[in-house]
């Protein structure tokens, strides 16, 4: 989209900078979107279908999309509505944990995985991820026995893919959480928001291979929604709890939201493949970018997610928070690394889900701050 249209929009990304800066850092894409969702959003407004939510489109949605895009099997009725995916976690923690259990989360990691449950009275556990941005099942083991060192119930928040890595978990990783988590007597809650941005390899639901997990997922990511908040929590098939989730968790869901995310599920899948053509063109350019004019900076691309994460540790040494100097002297706006926990130090994140042309300008802004 050219930069002057996307200037127009009033949402965070493009609203909270001036002008001259160059936003790359919220999970916002520059895409129009999908054609079936605009109509389907236009058309319940034209009608005044704008009342509250009724039936399960989205469960029934989900469930199709599961099993076309993933041959996952999902069973529509355990399915259960979410305002969107953080609260939905708080609220499946909540049936799993009380207040002052303890909740594990793999830093560096999407910052709202300490505020959401810290704000609902949990503890945060550290198990960081390791030197290769996988699963550290050793650090998980210590981070587990901490978290139940004093009888209490816990909580294991798996991001996956992770964000701000792009990191996908493959199934011999979930089956090996799963056992430990077993063994430990910890609950898993995984957050799938960005499964459909799935750019190399397979899509596993950590409920595939740890029957008593549970799920969030939603439209928003990958077709960009995020304004039209819906999400659901899909259990595992041993997870039961989910069937004393309280009915006004999901009375906070609006209609046109669940219509929107439907809509995307059902209809949306050749837009998201064009999407993802993209997306791995555009990961691949800005590798190709970084190579050429910012060679200092280590980044391994994930294998999901518009997210990379770039270390500038060797690029600008001894500043633990390179996204001030990039904002102020580069007139670049990408996500601080310390906001992903300890680990995030000498980090950005940067948003690839723009235009070439965006993206080309963001490197060398992001040059142009490094010492020559």
């Amino acid at each position: 989209m050219p930069l002057s249209e996307l200037r127009s929009r009033t949402s965070s990304k493009w609203s909270r900078y001036p002008d001259d800066v160059l936003p790359l850092w919220v999970a916002e894409m520059d895409v129009a979107v999908c054609a079936p969702v605009v109509h389907a959003v236009s058309d319940a407004v034209r009608r005044g279908d704008t009342g509250y939510p009724s039936g399960m489109p989205y469960q029934d949605a989900f469930a199709e999309f599961a099993e076309r895009r993933w041959g996952w099997s999902t069973t529509a009725s355990r399915i259960r509505l979410v305002p969107d995916i953080m609260q939905g976690t708080v609220e499946v923690i909540a049936l799993l944990t009380e207040p002052g259990d303890a909740v594990v989360v793999n830093p560096p990691v999407y910052p709202p995985f300490w505020a959401y449950p810290r704000h609902a009275g949990r503890r945060i556990v550290e198990a960081p991820l390791g030197p290769d941005h996988r699963l550290d099942l050793a650090a998980l083991d210590r981070a587990f026995d901490e978290a139940r060192a004093d009888g209490r119930r816990a909580a294991y928040l798996l991001c996956h893919p992770h964000n701000p890595t792009g990191t996908l978990h493959t199934p011999d990783e979930l089956r090996a959480v799963g056992e430990l988590a077993a063994r430990h007597g910890v609950r898993v809650v995984s957050d799938e928001v960005h499964a459909p941005l799935t750019l190399d390899g397979t899509f596993v639901s950590a409920t595939t291979v740890i029957p008593d997990a549970v799920a969030l997922h939603s439209a928003s990511k990958a077709f960009h929604l995020a304004g039209l908040k819906a999400a659901i929590a899909v259990p595992g098939p041993e997870a039961e709890h989910l069937t004393h989730l309280p009915e006004l968790v999901a009375s906070e869901v609006g209609h046109v939201p669940v219509l929107a995310h439907a809509t995307a599920l059902r209809e949306g899948g050749s837009w998201l493949d064009e999407l993802l053509t993209e997306l791995r063109a555009h990961r691949t350019l800005l590798a190709e970018l970084l190579a050429e004019h910012a060679p200092a900076v280590r980044w391994t691309p994930g294998a999901a997610t518009y997210f990379a994460w770039l270390d500038l540790r060797d690029a600008l040494p001894g500043d633990p928070d390179p996204a001030r100097a990039l904002l102020r002297d580069g007139r670049l706006a990408l996500n601080p690394g310390p906001t992903f926990g300890a680990p995030g130090a000498g980090h950005v994140r940067l948003n690839f889900a723009t235009s070439p042309e965006l993206l080309t300008e963001a490197v060398r802004r992001l040059a142009s701050v490094l010492p020559a």
